[in-house]
């Protein structure tokens, strides 16, 4: 990862944390891929893909989140739940946003797992 990445991953955490998110785990890794930041709020857990951009001149951050990406976010996210065993009653996958000089941009529940088993 590069320090622009490590600095959006930082500052999207924050912003979790303020807004009454627990982290659980931070770059959670498994042959499958790596989870950005693995969270709890309430009674879900939530998996949070975090992307920076230098700007917002081409697009926002969200839009570098493919269909292939998300597909490996879930499979990983389904393997963190194996090994960590977390007990919630709710599973989401989250987005954050990160573009220096504006506020994080957060979608809850960006995107489903429909089609995956969970």
């Amino acid at each position: 990862m590069n320090g622009r990445g490590a600095a959006a991953e930082e500052r999207a955490a924050l912003f979790l944390k303020d807004a009454g998110y627990e982290i659980l785990a931070r770059n959670w890794a498994c042959p499958l891929g790596e989870l950005d930041i693995v969270a709890r709020k309430g009674s879900a857990v939530v998996f949070v893909e975090v992307r920076s951009r230098s700007s917002s001149a081409y697009g926002s951050p969200a839009e570098t989140v493919t269909a292939a990406k998300r597909g490996r976010i879930i499979r990983t996210a389904q393997a963190y739940i194996k090994a960590a065993r977390p007990r919630a009653e709710e599973y989401r996958f989250d987005f954050i946003g990160i573009v220096p000089g504006e506020s994080p941009e957060h979608i809850e529940n960006a995107f489903g797992a429909d089609g995956f088993g969970f």
